[in-house]
């Protein structure tokens, strides 16, 4: 008798220690997700954002454009990264564009901006690239 009370004790033992641990997973997931609803302040946005300078070059039927992008990283460390790594989305802005062509450039500027945000977060070591503005597009 005494056998079949220390299996029936294991068992409910093990069957509560599931439980737990599915409990305790569900509540740490909850919160991880709540946590990411929750959006940052503007003022946060602006201190982790870095403002590009303005570029002017030719697109693939030689028409010229003049942008400048807002580029929001997840944090200050981020930006500071990204201000060391101005040359390379200068060198990657130029490329892209030199492929665009004039319709292209009117229409793709959202898909623009997502190749930068793919591009740069590829580069980037201390952390990353979560919005990409355009704030300045000149067709010349």
């Amino acid at each position: 008798m005494s056998g079949n009370v220390m299996k029936t004790m294991i068992i409910a033992l093990v069957g509560i220690t599931v439980v737990g641990v599915v409990a305790l997973i569900f509540v740490l997931n909850m919160d991880r997700d709540q946590a990411a609803g929750e959006g940052r302040s503007i003022d946060e946005v602006v201190e982790a954002s870095f403002e590009t300078e303005e570029l002017t070059t030719d697109l693939k039927d030689d028409r010229f454009v003049r942008v400048q992008f807002q580029i929001v990283t997840d944090n200050k460390a981020a930006k500071e990264e990204l201000q060391k790594r101005e040359f390379q989305l200068q060198n990657i802005l130029i490329k892209e564009l030199s492929k665009m062509d004039v319709k292209e450039f009117k229409t793709g500027i959202s898909n623009l901006e997502s190749m930068i945000k793919s591009k740069l977060n590829e580069l980037m070591d201390e952390g990353k690239v979560t919005d990409v503005y355009t704030i300045t597009k000149v067709l010349q």
